[in-house]
């Protein structure tokens, strides 16, 4: 009877999810693949101060007990959830990932199990709930950060500043219980969700956390959960880099657009051609990029960020089809490029050269090449030398940001086993 009720639960939540239906898993993990690009949100009361979250805590001038009050003047009267999801749909992003709990302890909804919660704040709202509806409406498919540990709950064994401090008394057993219950309120009250994020196990071990995976697939079997638990998880998670060539394992590189996660006055945002290499050498190792924004105290997201966004959407407008549903290689990274592929195309993305007529060898790796073009069409010269392909053409075809190569081969590129490639002429580094 309690599998019978659990199954109808799960139906129930699948029913809704952002205009995708997943059978297992492993599905939706390929869907997610595919979509390679999200949007990171980290926002909180600490926003008020402008430093980063958490980890301020206890540290950077701000005392704990002055911290933990931030939320009696949080009040963002201009958060719209759907101008949100609209920025992240512009940019291209095919998902979002928002902090529910960050490791201060401080809950983004309405939730049951504590009162250090959004709705005990001046501004009242629900915003989780705010934002699952607007991603529903737009097609957006969502997930939520969840801190593993939590510096404010007198149950983890570890305090602020910085979780180094040990407590006096507490008691995993029943924090990993809080843990697992939250998770669940989560899925329930605002899933189906493409992933819970996990973050910091600390006195988390992996069998702890395979008891939080668990839990939560008992309610959504096919939910997608990182390897932040203590537990190995889906996708591995490089943080403020892009990751290795990895074509054995899910990864997901997280990384600010800013120097910070939460919002910093007059932060430093990256360059287009920053944000646009950090995206596609992700593709070319074969992983997504979750891309954090921090919004502001009053709700809203800094101009220059979504300025930022909405130029990186334009690029994926127009060679978007290099990057969604591709795999990376064959070709493994190098410093002046990466390359990714789908169906019988290669995509070589030159990211950094200078100088002129540049010179590609590509081994013969048993598949024909049958035809190359630069992206929009213009045909380049390529010649078969002995057991290579010699790839040539005017450097003054070369684009600022990336030059993108299309590759024709007469099978299936997905076929080719990852190799080195090599260069002639002057590649940037």
């Amino acid at each position: 009877m309690k599998k019978l009720i659990i199954l109808i639960v799960c139906l129930i939540y699948f029913a809704g999810s952002e205009g995708q239906t997943f059978s297992s898993k492993e599905e939706r993990l390929e869907w997610w693949k595919d979509a390679r690009f999200g949007m990171f949100i980290h926002w909180g009361p600490v926003s008020l101060k402008g430093t980063e979250i958490s980890w301020s805590r206890g540290g950077s001038g701000i005392p704990i007990e002055e911290y933990d009050a931030l939320y009696k003047q949080f009040n963002p009267v201009n958060f719209n959830a759907l101008e949100w999801v609209k920025v992240a749909k512009a940019a291209g992003m095919k998902y979002i990932v928002f902090t529910s709990k960050h490791h201060d302890g401080f809950c983004m909804w309405d939730t049951k199990y504590t009162d250090f919660n959004i709705m005990n704040s001046p501004f009242k709202r629900d915003v989780m709930k705010e934002l699952s509806d607007a991603c529903k409406k737009e097609g957006i498919a969502l997930g939520f950060y969840h801190s593993t540990c939590d510096w404010h709950n007198p149950d983890f064994p570890l305090t602020s500043p910085g979780g180094e401090v040990k407590r006096e008394t507490s008691n995993l057993d029943r924090y990993t219980e809080y843990l697992k219950n939250q998770s669940v309120e989560i899925i329930k009250n605002y899933g189906p969700l493409l992933v819970m994020w996990y973050d910091v196990p600390q006195q988390f071990d992996s069998v702890r956390g395979q008891s939080v995976i668990n839990y939560i697939r008992e309610i959504q079997p096919d939910i997608l959960v990182n390897n932040r638990t203590g537990a190995k998880g889906d996708f591995d998670t490089p943080e403020q880099r892009v990751g290795s060539f990895q074509v054995n394992r899910p990864w997901e590189t997280c990384m600010t657009i800013g120097r910070q996660w939460a919002w910093k006055p007059n932060d430093e945002v990256k360059s287009l051609e920053q944000c646009l290499h950090s995206l596609i050498r992700s593709a070319g190792g074969d992983g997504n990029l979750l891309f954090n924004v921090g919004p502001k105290p009053d709700g809203t997201i800094e101009p220059l960020q979504v300025e930022r966004l909405k130029e990186m959407g334009k690029w994926l407008e127009k060679y978007g089809y290099t990057i969604y549903g591709t795999c990376g290689g064959p070709f493994k990274p190098t410093d002046w490029g990466v390359s990714t592929r789908k169906g019988n195309k290669i995509y070589l993305h030159i990211l950094k050269w200078f100088g002129n007529s540049p010179k590609i060898t590509i081994p013969d790796c048993g598949i024909q090449i049958k035809n190359c073009v630069l992206a929009g069409g213009i045909k380049i010269k390529f010649t078969k030398q002995n057991e290579e392909y010699v790839i040539e053409f005017d450097g003054k075809l070369l684009q600022p940001i990336n030059t993108i190569i299309e590759i024709e081969v007469t099978g299936n590129a997905m076929d080719i086993k990852p190799m080195d490639i090599s260069i002639s002429g002057t590649p940037g580094i």
